[in-house]
């Protein structure tokens, strides 16, 4: 029971984080969410974003800043198996799912409701 009150603790305070840079820096979502992915990029290359997934569990592998420790995470063991051309692959093999489901779901959600505009 502890750990879901720390996932839903460390997750809510990546949540006001990314809230307080779009109210008080004053960043576009779209900044945000990079700044987010670089943090996560940035902590995963220091292997520190492990610790607080096994500390916070879905607190912190369900936000953004996941996406950018999993970039990271797939560079460096693809890099150590295959070489600078390791990084390359690396990236897409750990993320290429991810990316996949949120296209096709996004696909198949067009095709059922229609945007208002």
């Amino acid at each position: 029971m502890e750990k879901f009150i720390w996932a839903f603790i460390i997750g809510g305070l990546v949540c006001v984080i990314g809230q307080l840079l779009m109210d008080v820096v004053k960043l576009t979502p779209a900044h945000t969410m990079c700044t987010l992915v670089v943090a996560g990029a940035i902590l995963g290359g220091f292997g520190l974003y492990d610790r607080f997934v096994e500390f916070a569990g879905a607190g912190v592998s369900v936000p953004i800043s996941s996406f950018g420790n999993q970039l990271v995470k797939g560079a460096l063991q693809e890099a150590e198996q295959n070489g600078i051309i390791g990084v390359l692959t690396g990236i897409f093999e750990v993320t290429s799912a991810g990316i996949s489901a949120a296209i096709i779901f996004g696909f198949l959600a067009s095709l059922v409701f229609r945007p208002k505009g």
